[in-house]
Parts: C-alpha cells; structure tokens; sequence
C-alpha cells in the first residue's frame, strides 16, 4: 500500500510539474506578446524574438518554489493585494526630486534650485505614473540613436531653439537627431575625430566619459562607436527634456546640475571629462567647479572644454560679449589648471585638451600648491557641499601610471582591490563574485531570452554591488547604470569605476533623478531586505514602476519572505510576475522574481483623483 501511495504522489508531483513548466511557456509566450505592442502596435524586434523563443530550455529548471505565494495577515485572514490607480495625466513626465513648482522655493545661487529636492512623505504620490497616449516602443539601437517616436516625449521647443545646431529635427510622427550640437553642428563624428588627435579614444584608454550639460547627449550617443561610455548630464531647466531624449534615445544620462553640492560619482571614476558650450563658470568661486571635475577624473584622465571663452579672439562678436571678459575668463580657468597641476596638451581651434598627472610627484615641485582636502572618505558625497580644496591622490598610482585599456580592464584586478583599498573585499572575494554573475546571467537569460536580443538597451542595477552583473552582460546593444546604495555596507562604486563601467550613488528611499520611463530592465539584487528598516517596500517599488517603460522587465533577487510580500504587492500594480528558485535548487532561501509591466497609457485604468470622487459618491 505504501508503494501504491508514493506512486500516485510521483503521479501527482509530475503532472503538477508538467502544468507548471506549461503555464511558464505561456507566461513567456505572453510577455512576447506584449512586446510586439509598443504603440500597443508593433515592435518588430519582440516579434522576431518571441517566435524564436524555445520554452524546452525552461524545463530542466525546478520552478516550484515549494513556498506559498499567498500573503496572510496577522489574524490569519487571505487580504487580497492593494490596487495602485494611476496617477493624473498631468504627472506623466513627473521628476519626483525635479519638481518644477517645488524648485522655484530654492535659492538661485550656484543653482541650488536645479539640485535635487525630493518630497517629503506626506507628499509622495501613491500611485502609478501613466504613460503618455500613443507611447511606442523605442527603436531598437542604433535606429534609437537618430530617431525616437513623437509621442513619447512630446516636446518641439528644442527643434526651434536648436534648428541651427541640429540638435533636433521633427518629422512626421517621429524626432530625427543629426548628431549636432552647439559646438558641433557639423556633426559629432567630426568632432570627436578632433578630439581624438589629442586624446587615445581609439584604443582603449579612454573607456569611461562624463559629459556636464550634455544637451541631447549627442557626444555620448556617438562616442558608443569608439567603445567610450559616456556618463551625460544636463538640469531640468528650460530646455525643456533634454535628458529624457538622451535615454530614449539609448544613451546614459541623468538630471543633474554642478550647483553647490558635489557629484554623485565615485572619485577617479572617469577617463575623461567634457564640456561643450554648457554654461559652467569654470573660474568662479575659486575653482571650485574644477576641482570637482579633478576628483572625478582619474590620474591620468583628460578634461576637454569647447565654447566660451576658448578661441575668443575669433568668437567674441558671435558670442556678444566684451574681448575684456573673456580673456579674463579664459586666464582664471588656464591659472587653476595650474594649480591642479594639469598639462594642457592642445588647444585645437575651439577646444581646449588638459591632463591629470598620473602622480603627484611632479606636482610637489610647484610654486603655488592647491588647499588639499582634509585626509577623509573622499566617496562620502551623497548630498555634500563641494569644497575648494583639491582630493589627494592615491597613496600608490602605480595602477594608473599602467592603466589597462579596455575591454581587458573589466575583469583585471581593479587598482583598489589590488591596493587593498575597500575593506573587506579580497581578491579572492572578487574573481568568484564574477562567476558568481556569470552562472547568475546565464540563468538569467535561459528564462528571459530577450535580454541578449537588443530588445533591452537601457537597463539598472539597483545594489550593484562589484559591478560583476554588468561585466556579464557587457555587449554593444545594452548598457547597465550601476547604483550604489548610500547604505550599503560595503562602498564598491570606485571598484566598479575601475572596471571601466559607470555608476552612480544613490539612497532608495527617494526618488532617481530620471524621468519616467527611461528603463527596460530593472535588476535589484537584495535591495528589499537592504532597505526594509528605512523606508516602505512600496515606495521603491512604485519608484521601480515610474521610471520602467511599459512592457519593461523586472528581476529582483531576495530572500523568499521579502519576495513573498514584493509579489503580493506588485499584484496591485499591472505587473505580471512569477517567483523561481535558485540556480541551486529549492532548498536556496534566495529566490528570483521575474515581473513584466503591462502596456498601458493615460486614460486605460482609474485615476486617484476620480477613484477619490467616485468613493464620495
């Protein structure tokens, strides 16, 4: 009888895991047909995957995560999951921390009112951000570089403000980008030709790039093809979408501002710094500005400045200024590039090339030396004030005086690990956290197999860790934000900086300094039990919402009872979602919860205002 018995529990288990492995081929299938809607029409690109996609490679995976995916109550009562209701269409382009309104209470010195002010919790929304009527599915890169669809950034100011640079163009129901920029309205491939008869961009060396006042992040969507990633940011200010063009068209940037407080980037994070006619005063406050850009250019990296005041002589008329002006402006940015103990290379026409010495020694022999900052965590930036003072160099630059090109400085020892200089993290600790990723990736991708199809070019990692994620996925047709936790134990952004990746602080419990819908692929690995004493699981997953495209897709990677409730709560939010083991079976506590947001637009579910009205009624 006992045999009898376990036979029809063999039975039972395997027609259950037949139903499973079915209703996952359907999930996938149906998240294929969601992405074949962008416009809720066509995406072509999705259409050619989903018919590729192979549900046999799914069932050799145990996606029983024998743990309940019902959420109970303390008085043991089934509650079902909260509904989130849109927000109001006027929140469509929302910027939580970039409100407009809220901005104009802040001080107009040194730009305070561009920085970040985020709400306050009673004034956070608590529901979800609609996308605009009509809103497409962007082109699959590099179309996306030249083209993004009308709708989904409906904005024709810069197409008249820039008509001359050809910044912007529109067409039919489509924005064309010629490659132009104010200071390269021929074309940014000619430009950066010049750039590149003074600075190695052709071979490796420079890898990582922040371009300040980016515009439409032109020079960041053409350096792509040189294998430079260029890390873009501009002010929401009267250019009205600047940096939301930027990530539609498949380009990193952000909404920032050189103001009062420092950047939010590791320090010798960058190979090269650029600014192209963005309207910094680079000689005022006493340097300060540059001395921020020197911390985060690496020994050895170059900074490249185009516009006013360089070639003066010859633009003063254009630029309707006075000769007097801007050859005194000119002479306090040559005398603090002293002072930092920059060597200019080149001035090339309209643009000026320096380099950061690779050590300090040389610099030791100057008569008039810079105010050092005091020896401190030079990372601890998060909402700090700049100083005038200059960040010293690493104790050894011997890393930096031997800098790897790339791509083999991604998986090379980065020069803070190899100096001992993150504690806590061990060489050892670092060449298994990359194979760690990769068996990770390559689950990843058997359950999801758009993710390697091009169909997700802008892609987040929330808690980013050594930066082995993005390593792993590295292709020309993704690029991945890193976002280092201000709370994570271990501060690794610099790690990841090495590597030649870029990334960003940043504190969860407020909002990204994005606009809405500028991810397809959110990775959050462990996030949910990082910030569950801080702020509500909610909030961050209503932040995850705004700024994922519709059709976008999740993975979150926690502990099983941190996911449990994740999933009950994203049931409340058009998400579908499914939870699966670990690579390493069920007997893992992590689990893996992958998720799709579903296509909708202003107007297709109940908005708070009117589910307030109609609850009165």
């Amino acid at each position: 009888m006992a045999i009898k018995g376990n036979s029809g529990e063999l039975k039972s288990r395997s027609s259950a895991s037949i139903f499973i492995v079915i209703g996952l081929c359907c999930f996938f299938y149906i998240l294929g047909a969601w992405q074949r809607s962008g416009f809720g029409k066509g995406d072509k690109i999705a259409s050619a995957i989903t018919k590729q996609t192979d549900c046999s490679v799914i069932s050799n995976l145990n996606y029983e995560t024998h743990h309940g995916d019902d959420v109970v109550t303390a008085d043991g009562s089934d509650k079902a999951a909260k509904e989130f209701p849109s927000c109001h269409a006027k929140y469509v382009d929302y910027t939580p921390c970039q409100d407009q309104m809220r901005a104009m209470k802040f001080p107009r010195d040194n730009m305070i009112y561009r920085e970040r002010h985020c709400p306050t919790e009673d004034e956070k929304l608590q529901c979800l951000i609609p996308a605009p009527k009509g809103y497409a599915t962007p082109f699959p890169w590099p179309q996306s570089r030249d083209y993004v669809p009308f709708a989904n950034a409906p904005y024709k100011s810069l197409t008249v403000e820039k008509a001359v640079q050809n910044w912007i163009q529109y067409e039919g129901n489509v924005f064309r980008f010629p490659g132009g920029g104010t200071q390269f309205p021929q074309g940014a491939d000619t430009y950066i030709n010049q750039l590149a008869s003074a600075i190695p961009i052709d071979n490796g060396m420079v890898r990582t790039a922040l371009d300040t006042g980016c515009g439409v992040a032109s020079l960041g969507a053409y350096l792509f093809k040189k294998n430079v990633i260029t890390m873009s940011f501009a002010p929401r200010d009267s250019h009205e979408a600047q940096v939301q063009f930027a990530l539609e068209r498949g380009v990193p940037a952000v909404i920032g501002v050189l103001g009062s407080i420092k950047m939010p980037f590791a320090t010798r994070a960058f190979d090269m710094a650029h600014c192209s006619r963005c309207l910094i005063p680079w000689g005022e406050n006493d340097g300060l500005y540059m001395m921020e850009v020197d911390r985060v250019l690496r020994p050895g990296g170059y900074w490249v400045l185009s516009g006013p005041p360089i070639n003066w002589r010859t633009y003063f008329g254009a630029w309707k200024r006075p000769k007097e002006d801007l050859e005194e402006e000119q002479r306090k940015i040559e005398e603090i590039a002293r002072l930092l103990c920059w060597e200019k290379l080149d001035e090339l026409g309209d643009i000026a090339v320096w380099k950061k010495r690779t050590n300090y020694d040389l610099c030791r022999q100057q008569d008039t030396k810079p105010n050092l900052c005091e020896p401190s965590y030079p990372d601890d930036v998060w909402y700090k004030k700049m100083e005038a003072c200059v960040t010293p160099y690493p104790k050894s630059t011997k890393s930096y005086e031997e800098w790897k090109p790339f791509p083999d400085r991604l998986n090379a020892i980065p020069p803070r690990i190899s100096s001992g200089s993150v504690p806590g993290v061990s060489v050892d600790m670092y060449q298994e956290d990359i194979q760690i990723w990769e068996k990770h990736v390559k689950s990843y991708k058997s359950i999801n197999n758009l993710i390697d199809s091009g169909r997700f070019r802008n892609i987040m990692d929330m808690n980013a860790g050594l930066g082995s994620f993005a390593a792993a996925l590295d292709s020309p047709k993704l690029w991945v934000m890193n976002v280092m936790p201000t709370i994570a134990e271990k501060d690794t952004l610099g790690v990841i900086s090495d590597r030649g990746l870029i990334g960003i602080y940043h504190d969860w419990c407020e909002a990204f300094s994005t606009y809405p819908r500028t991810y397809d692929l959110i990775h959050a690995n462990g996030i949910f039990s990082l910030y569950k004493d801080k702020c509500k699981a909610e909030d961050i997953l209503l932040e995850m919402d705004r700024i994922l495209r519709p059709e976008g897709s999740v993975i979150i990677r926690d502990n099983v009872n941190v996911l449990v409730k994740v999933k009950k709560i994203v049931g409340g939010m058009r998400w579908d979602a499914r939870m699966v083991d670990h690579e390493d079976g069920p007997l893992v506590s992590e689990k893996v919860l992958f998720a799709v947001k579903k296509y909708w637009v202003v107007g297709d579910i109940i908005t708070a205002h009117n589910k307030k009205k109609k609850v009165k009624n």
